[in-house]
């Protein structure tokens, strides 16, 4: 007799054919799993802020040298003594007063310029406006560079404009005044031998002059370190303030124009090529080429070292000093002496002749 197969035991997650809660429950989270997809992945952090570099107020040395050989000049022609006692001293100061190449003193001039409209806090604050936005301050460059007279529409222009023809105006007037009274010494010296005996090597002289009218003057290294200085922040070169309202003239616009560039960082070595063009001016070259043509012919006639003095007051002095003042735009000061003779002529035109017939009788 055979013995009876056991029942089969249903799975343990059977219950009556059926799967137990436990295991469902367990299923159906595999079901959601898997029909579920991945959260998505945390968005990146943003990207730091770029920081906007506004650039410095600059200018490069080469400029800056320009403006101290302008100095340079401008203080030893303005130092020359009217006491001449010998010829040697008329020869110095002959030498003294036309060391000086008319290109680079007119772009000296305006190279000066520049670092004296600096100086005008408004004009430097309104320039600098502009330079936060880099694509700004490259399209206003720009606007500068192709037409200088774009730096007179900036706030402040007109102060910074007084400035410049205050600075450059005052020095053409000291050569004036100068040159008038070397001019008064010329007729004063002929009282004294020595001033009547012809000037030895005359040829030689003229050909000095020559040399040393196509030789650029350089500045003193103190000078240069403080006009330097002055670049960087206005004010510094303690000028009065000063307001002049347009129009002005090319030199005084051509400085605002590379102050313009300077306080938005656009006059530095880099930028020098676009700068140096903006230091000429047509018409200013031709009033300072001329005084030397004057120099030179009155030098090739002169023979008395009195002469010679009349040349140094006239041609080097007065005329280069005109030249300064009509670049700034500053009339030339009325000469006392040539006033006086108008007065006495006027005074003479004016009276009846009937008067004057009696004053003789008297």
């Amino acid at each position: 007799m055979t013995s009876a197969t056991p029942a089969r035991r249903a799975p343990e997650h059977f219950v009556h054919g059926r799967l137990a809660p436990s295991a469902l429950a367990a299923a159906l989270a595999l079901v959601v799993a898997a029909c579920s997809s991945a959260p998505p992945p945390a968005p990146p952090p943003p990207p730091a802020p770029v920081a906007v570099v506004i650039p410095s107020v600059s200018l490069s040395p080469r400029v800056v040298e320009l403006a101290s050989g302008y100095r340079a000049y401008v203080n030893r022609a303005s130092a020359i003594s009217t006491g001449f006692a010998t010829g040697s001293d008329v020869a110095q100061s002959l030498k003294t007063g036309e060391s000086y190449e008319p290109g680079a003193l007119l772009r000296g001039a305006i190279a000066y310029g520049a670092v004296v409209a600096l100086q005008d806090p408004a004009f430097v604050a309104g320039v600098r406006k502009f330079a936060a936005d880099p694509e700004q301050r490259r399209t206003v460059a720009y606007e500068i560079m192709k037409d200088p007279a774009y730096a007179v529409g900036f706030s402040g222009s007109a102060g910074a404009a007084g400035l410049v023809m205050s600075a450059l105006g005052e020095d053409g007037r000291k050569l004036v005044e100068l040159g008038r009274n070397v001019r008064q010494a010329a007729y004063e010296v002929q009282h004294q031998a020595w001033s009547k005996a012809d000037v030895p090597a005359r040829e030689s002289r003229l050909a000095l002059a020559k040399e040393l009218s196509a030789t650029p003057t350089l500045g003193e290294v103190s000078e240069t370190v403080r006009l330097q200085t002055a670049v960087s922040g206005p004010g510094q070169m303690g000028l009065t303030p000063m307001s002049a309202e347009p129009p002005y003239t090319p030199e005084v616009i051509h400085a605002l124009a590379v102050a313009a560039l300077a306080a938005l960082g656009y006059a530095d070595d880099a930028s020098l090529a676009q700068v140096m063009p903006i230091l000429a001016e047509p018409a200013g070259a031709v009033c300072l080429n001329m005084a030397k043509l004057n120099l030179y012919q009155c030098l090739a006639v002169a023979r008395p070292h009195y002469e010679d003095v009349f040349c140094l007051g006239q041609h080097v002095l007065e005329d280069t000093g005109s030249c300064l003042m009509k670049g700034a735009g500053v009339p030339a000061p009325i000469d006392p002496r040539v006033q006086a003779l108008a007065d006495a002529a006027l005074t003479k035109a004016s009276t009846p002749a009937s008067s004057r017939s009696h004053s003789k009788k008297r």
